[in-house]
């Protein structure tokens, strides 16, 4: 997992005069898991947006594969959005197709595959998520973890390079999380996905995280990196330490 895949480098971001975090550099490395932590309103679903390329930086670039996705044309950022897949906190699936016809939509858009083949792979990414001979459910029938393993299969419609999923256990009982943290790993061992999750839950972070990523919204940037245990027992800064281990800024150690 030395190979980088996705280098962000001085990356700023600002509402107004309000600079949410500024001159952000970090690398996503090939067939790693990294999770993006902080505070609310430290910034991690704005550079999530960024990194998919929804919003533009105010400064600074974010290279897939060497090219900036922003400064190097449209085509360049299309490929990009071809090559990643993406799972929103809501799951995103359209309620009124059935779970066939939302994976079809990737497929359907940014291929030229027959219908046979599209059906293979319709059947083969439910599969993968445990849902086979859901396909023709709408979202309304599913239960909301059922919803997130679709939502994935929809993302990894196009077997995606890079896949980021924006608080992928919100919402659910502690069970179907820790499913959900099973599929995670599964796939990106047998994959070889690279996968950056922006999540607050501490138990998912240290099972599923190779890498972890803090950002802070007084440094207004990121002040920790590394794997969550060793933040855990070697930061520091309380800031990082009292994340961790669940504490109070107050708290004495």
């Amino acid at each position: 997992m030395d190979t980088d895949i996705i280098t962000v480098e001085n990356l700023t971001a600002r509402f107004g005069t309000n600079i949410v975090f500024e001159e952000v550099s970090f690398n996503v490395r090939k067939g790693e898991i990294l999770v993006i932590v902080g505070e609310s309103g430290c910034g991690k679903s704005t550079l999530l947006k960024m990194m998919i390329g929804l919003n533009r930086p105010v400064a600074g670039q974010i290279r897939f594969q060497g090219a900036d996705i922003f400064s190097s044309g449209e085509q360049i950022l299309g490929a990009y959005r071809k090559s990643i897949g993406v799972l929103f906190q809501s799951s995103a699936l359209l309620g009124s197709m059935t779970l066939r016809e939302n994976i079809e939509l990737p497929l359907g858009e940014y291929t030229d595959l027959s219908p046979e083949e599209i059906d293979r792979i319709i059947k083969m990414k439910l599969g993968m998520v445990n849902l086979a001979g859901y396909d023709h459910h709408y979202p309304s029938e599913l239960s909301g973890g059922m919803k997130k393993r679709a939502g994935i299969a929809r993302a990894m419609a196009l077997d995606p390079q890079v896949l980021f999923f924006d608080e992928l256990s919100a919402g659910l009982d502690p069970v179907t999380a820790v499913e959900l943290d099973d599929l995670i790993l599964k796939t990106n061992s047998a994959l070889g996905t690279s996968m950056v999750i922006v999540t607050h839950e501490l138990e998912s972070i240290y099972k599923i995280a190779h890498r972890v990523l803090m950002l802070d919204k007084q440094a207004r940037g990121i002040i920790a990196e590394g794997h969550p245990r060793e933040l855990k027992e070697r930061s520091t800064d309380p800031r990082v330490t009292n994340f961790f281990r669940r504490q109070k800024p107050e708290a004495s150690f």
